[in-house]
């Protein structure tokens, strides 16, 4: 009976380490809590601009607080309908290309998605090289992506060319309730072996890296940057076609982290 206190003391002790989320064990290595109004942080974000993949019909605008900004403590990246250097659609993506590239870690935000049919926001990462392999070959992480067609669900992804360069596609995506009612954290958890995906406390999906293994090497065990971006849907993609009534939409983002 003399050890029940101290033993009794260890064992609290180690149920409260192990129970700590993942992100409490590693160290912020970068982050953007959003507590600041305006532009978005340019030591942080650059922008993609114009029509920029899958034909999609929104122009995407460079430093335009109509489409991006930071308000009341979110990161607010709003689609709109209007005419504007041609485009019928105007809409952000923010990305951290030239700022700030990872391998490995866990990569976090907390996001409200908004509802609409067409509308296609995402939380998502691409290989450096991008421009010198270009893609699928560069390697995509999604993270998060959400249709308002299919509004009971989120999807985690990963894209890739096997070793005989053909094209993959790996994800799962779990029925989730309504997730454009709140907040809610999105995550990759990305190791040497593998990739995890959370909706929370949800891990819905693991991805084995072996499956993406190559004579040049492996594409999930180089550097990736962050992209954040509100995209509207046409025929053929996965959204589907884009509803009007859906615009103005607006993507709203408390926090971006990244640990290791």
């Amino acid at each position: 009976m003399r050890f029940s206190l101290p033993f009794a003391f260890l064992t609290v002790l180690l149920s409260s380490f192990f129970s700590q989320p993942a992100s409490a064990q590693r160290k912020l290595v970068w982050g953007d809590e959003f507590n600041y109004e305006g532009h978005p942080d340019s030591t942080k974000w650059d922008y993609e601009t114009g029509f920029v993949r899958n034909k999609e019909p929104q122009y995407y605008t460079y430093k335009r607080l109509e489409n991006c900004r930071v308000e009341n403590g979110n990161l607010i990246i709003e689609a709109k309908k209007e005419s504007y250097k041609g485009a019928g659609y105007t809409s952000a993506s923010l990305i951290t290309l030239g700022k700030q590239e990872w391998t490995y870690g866990r990569v976090e935000a907390r996001a409200k998605v908004p509802k609409g049919i067409g509308t296609w926001p995402a939380i998502w990462m691409l290989g450096k090289n991008r421009t010198e392999v270009k893609w699928p070959h560069c390697g995509e992480i999604d993270i998060l992506e959400f249709i308002g067609k299919d509004s009971t669900r989120v999807f985690g992804t990963v894209h890739y060319s096997d070793s005989l360069d053909k094209y993959q596609s790996e994800g799962k995506r779990p029925v989730v309730g309504a997730p454009y009612e709140n907040f809610h954290i999105y995550a990759a958890e990305w190791y040497p072996d593998r990739i995890e995906f959370y909706y929370d406390d949800l891990k819905y999906f693991v991805f084995d890296l072996k499956k993406s293994e190559k004579l040049s090497g492996n594409v999930f065990q180089k550097d990736f940057y962050l992209l954040l971006n509100l995209a509207l849907g046409r025929e053929g993609t996965l959204p589907g076609p884009l509803s009007d009534d859906a615009l103005p939409s607006k993507y709203l983002v408390d926090y971006v982290r990244v640990y290791q």
